[in-house]
């Protein structure tokens, strides 16, 4: 396994250094600690007779240093000591990670003017649902994902990577994208044009607007330079037989338990227009909210 797949699997890290502190934690409660106490036990009797002898041949003893004897005796190894410790501070974040909320940071400017390159953004992990940490397996049915969410998911082609889009196609929908707007189900998209935006990166503008979906109004980006067409869609994708592809753009039937997600900054985005569906089981949860971003301290707060 390559070091990215294995750091892309932290939960598993977690999971792995859980169960091991813990077992430790657990084999010293229950039993190496008795063992200790046992030991100790017979090793003072052994010093106290010992003393008593010898003050019965009149010789004064030091007592003192039977406190240091049981103290040593009973002190925890090193290896478990640190175990002790750790095991329930690992525990805690494997818990509030794997089912309650994850931090992420934003590698890319798929989401620009959304999410910024450097943002680090909290994800709620049960919105959508209980899973199972590791094998990511839902137990619990709450909610399902809405037109408009932002949501983190594994990347259909290579799971060990975390993905951020938005939802822009539930199961059954079907999505037109023509000439770069949006028809969901036969209903256009919400437009409204904002002033050109400016990446201060690379010193160019794009054409800003506001989009409304599904009730959820965020800013979306159009470069004037890119064609409407998608370029180089990938022909093997799992039903790509539900999509279209033409010079204008594309038309996608969604299926059953699959989802289709659109970066924000709509001409620099790779996502389903190009490899395809998101299954249910590869979600990973709703972001809502941004807690960092250390070039630029202000961006702190919840977003559409």
């Amino acid at each position: 396994m390559s070091l990215q797949a294995i750091l892309g699997n932290f939960a598993l890290i977690l999971f792995v250094l859980t169960v091991v502190t813990g077992v430790i934690w657990f084999l010293d409660v229950f039993y190496l600690s008795k063992q200790r106490r046992l030991k100790a036990n017979a090793a003072l009797a052994e010093f106290d007779a010992r003393n008593a002898k010898l003050r019965s041949s009149g010789i004064k003893t030091d007592e003192s240093g039977r406190a240091a004897l049981e103290a040593k005796l009973l002190k925890q190894p090193t290896w478990i000591e640190y175990s002790g410790s750790f095991f329930p501070v690992i525990a805690l974040v494997f818990f509030l990670r794997s089912f309650l909320y994850e931090p992420f940071k934003i590698p890319s400017s798929s989401m620009v003017p959304t999410l910024m390159v450097g943002d680090l953004i909290l994800v709620n992990k049960f919105t959508y649902g209980v899973r199972l940490p590791i094998i990511n397996k839902k137990i619990i049915d709450i909610n399902v994902p809405q037109r408009g969410d932002v949501m983190v998911f594994k990347f259909p082609k290579d799971p060990s990577l975390d993905y951020i889009k938005r939802v822009v196609g539930v199961p059954g929908d079907k999505i037109v994208y023509k000439n770069k707007r949006l028809t969901v189900n036969g209903k256009e998209v919400s437009y409204e044009p904002l002033p050109d935006y400016l990446d201060e990166e690379h010193l160019s503008y794009s054409k800003q607007y506001l989009e409304k979906l599904n009730g959820v109004s965020h800013r979306i980006l159009n470069d004037d330079r890119a064609p409407a067409y998608v370029p180089n869609p990938d022909a093997t994708f799992p039903y790509r037989d539900l999509c279209s592809y033409n010079t204008e753009g594309f038309a996608c039937n969604v299926p059953a338990g699959h989802y289709f997600m659109m970066g924000d900054n709509r001409d620099n985005s790779l996502d389903s227009r190009y490899w395809g569906f998101v299954p249910d089981e590869n979600i990973v949860g709703k972001a809502f909210f941004i807690w960092m971003n250390l070039s630029n301290p202000k961006r702190i707060g919840g977003f559409q």
